[in-house]
């Protein structure tokens, strides 16, 4: 984060928290591999009916890849997050204002009607 010049120390714990994804991913992604990548498995339900249900190992992953996504997004680590404009002047109400300002009226030589 300090070379692409996006550090600040107050993201300490959002950065522990994106790490600990990552750890936490690899650990599943190891474990997954050495399962054989199974996608279902037979799960007996409390009624006692047998069913196909996602291995829970998979669905797991599957949220801890998308809230490493979520993370590097607001960590501003990878190229989709780098697109992102964060200059305050530049938010979408400024924007909106700046368009609104510059819009010229469409009726006429630009008075209102009068009543």
């Amino acid at each position: 984060m300090k070379a692409l010049g996006n550090y600040k120390p107050e993201y300490s714990d959002v950065i522990e928290i994106y790490t600990d994804l990552i750890v936490q991913y690899r650990l599943y992604s190891e474990q997954y591999e050495e399962q054989g990548y199974p996608v279902s498995e037979e799960y007996t339900n409390k009624a006692g009916a047998t069913n196909q249900r996602k291995v829970p190992i998979l669905t797991a992953l599957e949220t801890i890849r998308k809230d490493i996504l979520t993370y590097s997004d607001r960590l501003r680590l990878n190229p989709k997050a780098d697109q992102v404009e964060i200059d305050p002047s530049k938010s979408a109400s400024n924007a909106l204002d700046r368009f609104l300002s510059e819009v010229k009226p469409r009726h006429g030589n630009g008075n209102r009607r009068q009543k």
